[in-house]
């Protein structure tokens, strides 16, 4: 293709005559490379539009923009978008500014379009969830940290009845997604530029395992039971289930959990950040680059 590119300039024989060149994608009407590019995956689009100035107008053409979005785009952009700024917008920066992270509902939620999928991404901080207790400082505490999408993880010094839950509901692009929990044993801070670990709180979690569960609007469920015995001072993301959206235009309510509610002993020294509800193609990719 590159050939048939750089065919756009002036070409010469080896005794310095002009010859006439063959054809280059150049050489294509606007509305044909549209057509091309609506073929095309989003970062070859913007790989073609930097060619010229004819393919970086065809690349903004707004039928091949609202073909990468999903079908319901409309009601996921009205959770971060007022309608004017909607109307404002062509598609390519719609779907530009959708598959960056955009926060709503006062800085606690945060959601983006999966690139590759076209499917949703949320991501829920702790300031969002219900925990048990989270209002008595002498269990819980919000601590503020770079190291949280949303500035701030709740943390447990130490409680008797552990339990966390959270509810969500949007009409969701089709496919199946998963859902985790972001948390840490272990209190983090830096001293000295150095990150270190407190980890003097951490106790009870290898007793009893912590029960996570996941039930859908559609009666899908998932249970799993873990033990919080990994790595103190690193963040985990535990596995609590996957649910299946086959309607798009039908809204999904979620409701998730994490609890460990035997009262014969003490469990704290934990760390939540968020839930974060991922397409399960593309999960492993997301949590890593965290």
């Amino acid at each position: 293709m590159g050939a048939n590119i750089s065919g756009g300039l002036t070409e010469f024989d080896r005794d310095g005559d002009v010859y006439a060149r063959k054809p280059g994608l150049v050489d294509l009407p606007e509305n044909c490379v549209a057509l091309i590019m609506i073929r095309l995956d989003p970062p070859e689009i913007c790989r073609l539009a930097r060619l010229n100035r004819m393919f970086r107008r065809a690349s903004s053409a707004d039928f091949i923009w609202e073909s990468k979005l999903p079908s319901n785009y409309r009601v996921i952009a009205h959770k971060v978008f007022d309608e004017i700024t909607l109307r404002k917008l062509i598609k390519k920066d719609l779907y530009a500014k959708l598959s960056r992270p955009n926060l709503f509902e006062d800085g606690t939620k945060e959601l983006w379009i999966d690139k590759n999928t076209g499917r949703l991404c949320l991501s829920i901080s702790s300031k969002a969830l219900r925990i048990t207790g989270i209002d008595d400082r002498r269990y819980w505490s919000h601590i503020p940290t770079d190291e949280s999408r949303f500035q701030s993880v709740a943390y447990v010094q130490q409680i008797w009845w552990f339990e966390v839950g959270g509810e969500f509901e949007i009409q969701f692009p089709s496919g199946t997604y998963s859902l985790f929990f972001r948390i840490q044993l272990g209190k983090t801070s830096k001293r000295l530029g150095r990150r270190i670990c407190n980890s003097e709180h951490i106790h009870g979690w290898d007793i009893k395992p912590v029960r996570f569960q996941l039930a859908t609007s559609d009666n899908q469920q998932a249970v799993s039971f873990c033990y919080l015995n990994k790595n103190p001072g690193s963040w985990s993301h535990y596995h609590v289930g996957d649910f299946k959206v086959t309607n798009p235009d039908i809204s999904t309510g979620i409701k998730f959990s994490m609890t460990q509610i035997d009262c014969t002993h003490t469990k704290g020294g934990l760390c939540i950040d968020s839930v974060l509800i991922l397409p399960k193609d593309c999960a492993k990719e997301v949590i890593g680059s965290q």
